[in-house]
């Protein structure tokens, strides 16, 4: 592993621990040569699915963006990073689990749109203004029609 530091080539492992959800692992290192510590994660490799762009182009699966999407939609709302990572691993395991190959990118935001909504429905409306690419202002408010609809259905006895 090489230094952030330094980038000197070698370093060795001060303490390994298993990460919160016991799928990584954390170690702390230190520089051979400067001798400053620095934490890495270890995750397994899986096999995701190749995603399918609008445009027919293909790229690797990138969590990243999936939970960098999520976090913009949930700021300043009362959803932790915790609650997207454990939602973002559930999305994983199930593309994983479907043993696709490729899969559509349309597909992967309609299963975001799925947990934000359950989650927070702030949040699936500014993830949703995005991802639909809303044209005009009637087809945002026929959006939250049909979310205060399905609202005032779960309240009714």
């Amino acid at each position: 592993m090489k230094c952030p530091f330094c980038s000197y080539h070698d370093t060795k492992v001060v303490d390994s621990r298993l990460g919160r959800e016991g799928n990584n692992i954390r170690r702390r290192r230190e520089c051979i040569s400067c001798e400053k510590r620095f934490t890495t994660y270890e995750r397994v490799e899986e096999t995701l699915p190749l995603v399918v762009k609008k445009d027919s182009r293909r790229e690797l699966f990138d969590r990243s963006k999936i939970i960098a999407g999520m976090q913009r939609a949930c700021e300043k709302r009362p959803i932790s990073i915790a609650v997207i990572e454990k939602e973002v691993d559930r999305l994983e395991q199930s593309l994983q689990e479907s043993g696709e190959k490729e899969i559509e990118s349309s597909r992967i935001g309609e299963a975001v749109m799925n947990i934000l909504h359950e989650l927070d429905e702030v949040a699936y409306v500014r993830f949703a203004s995005v991802y639909r690419q809303f044209r005009d202002i009637n087809e945002f408010m026929a959006e939250l029609t049909d979310i205060l609809a399905k609202g005032q259905g779960k309240k009714a006895p």
